[in-house]
């Protein structure tokens, strides 16, 4: 990954930091955007702002926050889901918040687009890191889960980003569809070496889920790339497991599993089974990262217009997705106030869900997302 940053384990997720050695500088302000999206991004997003703006002030590190429009707001303001000259603003930002986007409620016409697959790939945000942790009491299938699965972003099955132009899915006849996987060995070395650094710093175990049996040459592709990659790092035990296999011992032993890498789709879908077994989509992060400095903070789940305006929606995902941010910035830039605003984001966090009367119901708790985000921020303004 040139220079960019090498892994470190934070107990519940592993993000990426300067090389050993090398010490913090000072004092610097992080340029962030806030993009609520849709639904219940207008809740969750501020919320999030809110816990890393106190965050800040006790760490002293100086945020500057810049709001731009995305989503179906923007199309209703700005004639366009993702306006021109969203791309150039978040250019010369140091990250962002992307909140969840309901693309799928979009109307059919031609300025409603998908915007988080543009953001993706326009900025080589190549890999999706997605923790998955189990806490007490909330409702987790398993106890003792602590694994990150790393999931090749640009790629793979999904249309919307696996060719410059036109689309990877097409129909030539009417009653013929034809889907189209784009596997490169330079998307898999980049997808790996990502998670190679994360494993180094954690338990020292990457997991290569693939289906190489029947994807002879996508899947094959793919494996051979990561096997490529792992020889630079011989202090990584690297073990294969086909993602239908995966799929059952996610279910039955996730404790087993440390780091996993693998294509966009089987990606996607893994996660989401990793969610369920800790309590649910709300207590699912992410964080898109490339080459470089620049990550997007974007939790799994969808914007759930189901329960939006209820006061129900779990905060805690985009709250951490928002915490990995500011851990990533802090060690990309050697910040140490920023790392330190994690660092209090974290132990916070841990606090509300450790009660049910700071937690939302779905996770077994009987408060809403106001108590917790409260919560949250008391525990930070107590913070040494």
């Amino acid at each position: 990954m040139g220079n960019s940053p090498v892994g470190r384990h934070l107990g519940d997720c592993a993000l990426l930091q300067p090389e050993r050695g090398v010490g913090m500088s000072s004092i610097r302000p992080l340029r962030i955007g806030v993009l609520e999206g849709d639904d219940i991004g207008h809740e969750i997003v501020p919320a999030s702002v809110r816990v890393a703006s106190a965050a800040a002030d006790r760490a002293g590190q100086p945020v500057e926050w810049t709001n731009l429009p995305i989503g179906r707001s923007a199309l209703e303001s700005h004639g366009h889901t993702m306006p021109p000259g969203t791309l150039e603003a978040l250019s010369a930002l140091d990250g962002w918040i992307l909140g969840p986007i309901g693309h799928r409620a979009y109307p059919d016409v031609p300025e409603a687009i998908n915007p988080h697959p543009i953001l993706r790939k326009h900025f080589d945000l190549f890999a999706n890191v997605r923790p998955t942790r189990s806490f007490s009491d909330i409702g987790c299938l398993h106890d003792n889960v602590d694994l990150v699965i790393v999931r090749e972003n640009n790629e793979g099955f999904q249309p919307d980003r696996n060719v410059v132009a036109g689309s990877g899915e097409f129909r030539p006849s009417h009653d013929m569809s034809i889907s189209v996987r784009v596997i490169s060995r330079e998307g898999s070395r980049k997808v790996a070496r990502a998670a190679l650094q994360i494993a180094q710093t954690r338990r020292k175990r990457l997991t290569l889920v693939h289906k190489n049996t029947v994807f002879k040459l996508g899947c094959g592709m793919f494996v051979d790339a990561c096997k490529e990659v792992a020889a630079e790092f011989p202090d990584v035990e690297v073990d294969e497991v086909i993602v239908d296999t995966m799929g059952m011992r996610l279910v039955r032993d996730p404790q087993s599993f440390d780091v996993v890498v693998t294509t966009n789709m089987f990606g996607d879908i893994l996660t989401d089974v990793a969610a369920g077994l800790v309590g649910g989509l709300g207590m699912a992060p992410g964080l898109c990262i490339g080459r470089g400095a620049i990550a997007m903070a974007q939790a799994t789940h969808g914007s759930a217009p189901d329960i939006a305006g209820q006061g129900i929606a779990n905060p805690y995902a985009m709250m951490e997705s928002t915490r990995m941010l500011f851990d990533w910035l802090g060690h990309a830039h050697r910040l140490d106030t920023a790392v330190r605003m994690a660092e209090m984001i974290k132990a916070a966090l841990e606090s509300a869900l450790s009660s049910a009367e700071t937690r939302t119901p779905d996770i077994r708790g009987t408060g809403t997302p106001d108590a917790m985000e409260a919560a949250i921020v008391e525990h930070i303004n107590r913070s040494l």
